[in-house]
């Protein structure tokens, strides 16, 4: 098609007030087909509902129904195929697609605009598209979390060190540490389930602003297209857009949540870690230290954190002052949703794949585990309970306890009784009961505590999850 072509068609979905095209300036900003011709599917799904509830209901024939749907269809086919061409001079996805329509059936096309607008169109496409990727971030983040109950059923006997401020506090097991991912990410996947429930009502006859005084069927068409219910305010459903930040936001929080868990793995890889060990498929070597294994599978996802995060910035900002209804400056709120719904998914089939297949180093955790003194706090509490301290002043004998170890290069159930008893005179030979790491972590048996029963408690619950038992 020339370009003189294109300016006519163009001037023909304009209508008659407008004689000329757009010049090359104004053709640049307002064109969008570059990226919501990735909507061409919600498109014509909509389209196809609402050439059916107007035929329906009387207000075009069933043979303009026919001929729209057998065209839709094919337009359907040439897209999928690679075979359509995209105009930048028809502005949108939804201009594309009508004036391919005219060009397959004739001056039917123009009955299937009949009770609708762009404006209702496009909040209609849009919230298709995110209904659907919120399903399939829901599938994704049910990967992940069975990928780390699964590890923590392994491991649930599994010691390693838990930290405050990045040093060693009290041994956990990696059981335990696993699960807390599981709570994280379920968060994760709550917030998806609940934007997906405010999100399912079809905006689609709402036309431009006001509504349609055409006899439409709105509850035929939300049922049609898979909505619980059609929208109660016209103005309000052409211009909101809360799904989309809706999504963004629930897109960021899940991306810290991811980035928190890649940082760890960075750590834990490394060789003065050695708490794990990431597959050749996670992993990459080094252009000039042949000893080399990056982790750049994680800290790729670290960074796809602050990509989403803009996204959610960006959409942010462009909403914000908008009066209703609709404006031009809602064209923007797809790039920054679609890149980020791409870095989230890719960012959690790759922390899937990570925790699926890292080989963890139970020995090298349980060495680390009982380093630092991280046995201090059950001396504290053997004091408070067998001795009767009060918690404090076990607290200033237990910090005695282990600058003596320090002074020795020893670990705290090394040092002698004899030296134990002078800290405190209450101290009997018990006390070397508790100071071992695994009876540290056996004896955690509040609940949430990291005692391994417990953690196979929690492991049975999240296993009745009908979800993670498929």
């Amino acid at each position: 098609m020339s370009e003189n072509e294109n300016n006519k068609s163009s001037n023909k979905m304009w209508g008659g007030r407008f004689g000329s095209g757009p010049d090359a300036i104004m053709e640049e900003i307002n064109a969008s087909i570059g990226f919501d011709k990735k909507l061409y599917a919600q498109d014509i799904e909509g389209s196809m509902a609402h050439a059916q509830m107007l035929a329906d209901n009387g207000i075009i024939s069933a043979e303009d129904r026919d001929k729209i749907t057998h065209g839709l269809n094919t337009i359907s086919s040439e897209i999928e195929s690679g075979q359509f061409e995209f105009s930048r001079a028809l502005e949108d996805i939804h201009m594309n697609i009508e004036a391919r329509l005219r060009e397959l059936i004739g001056p039917t096309a123009g009955r299937l605009h009949t009770a609708r607008s762009r404006n209702d169109q496009v909040a209609l496409d849009f919230r298709l598209w995110v209904k659907a990727e919120l399903g399939k971030t829901a599938k994704l983040l049910e990967q992940l979390i069975s990928a780390f109950v699964k590890r923590a059923e392994e491991h649930a006997d599994t010691v390693m060190p838990g930290f405050t401020h990045l040093q060693t506090a009290q041994p956990v097991t990696f059981g335990h540490h696993c699960l807390a991912y599981v709570e994280m990410f379920y968060r994760d996947l709550s917030r998806v389930l609940d934007c997906i429930d405010r999100l399912d009502e079809c905006p689609l006859g709402a036309a431009a602003l006001a509504g349609t005084g055409f006899p439409i069927d709105r509850h035929q068409t939300a049922k049609a297209l898979g909505f619980r219910e059609p929208t109660r305010n016209s103005l309000d459903s052409v211009s909101d857009r809360d799904f989309a930040m809706e999504y963004l936001s629930l897109a960021t929080i899940c991306a810290t949540h991811l980035s928190r868990l890649a940082e760890e793995i960075v750590i834990w890889s490394t060789p003065q870690f050695n708490f794990v060990k990431l597959s050749d498929s996670f992993s990459t070597g080094s252009s000039i230290m042949p000893q080399k294994k990056n982790p750049d599978a994680a800290e790729l996802v670290r960074a796809k954190t602050g990509r989403i995060n803009g996204a959610m910035v960006g959409l942010l900002t462009v909403m914000k002052g908008l009066p209703l209804a609709y404006s031009k400056d809602m064209q923007e709120d797809k790039e920054q949703v679609f890149d980020a719904a791409n870095s989230l998914e890719l960012a959690l089939a790759a922390m899937a794949g990570m925790v699926a297949d890292m080989h963890v180093n139970k020995d090298a955790m349980q060495k680390a585990a009982g380093s630092g003194f991280s046995t201090a706090t059950d001396l504290a509490d053997w004091l408070v309970r067998e001795a009767g301290l009060p918690f404090r002043d076990a607290h200033h004998a237990t910090g005695a306890a282990v600058a003596l170890a320090e002074k020795q290069n020893i670990e705290l159930h090394e040092i002698k009784l004899s030296e134990l008893q002078e800290i405190n005179s209450a101290i009997t030979e018990d006390i070397y009961s508790v100071l071992t790491v695994q009876a540290s972590v056996a004896s955690r048996k509040s609940f949430g505590g990291t005692a391994p029963d417990n953690v196979r408690e929690q492991i049975k619950y999240w296993k009745s999850k009908s979800w993670l038992s498929n």
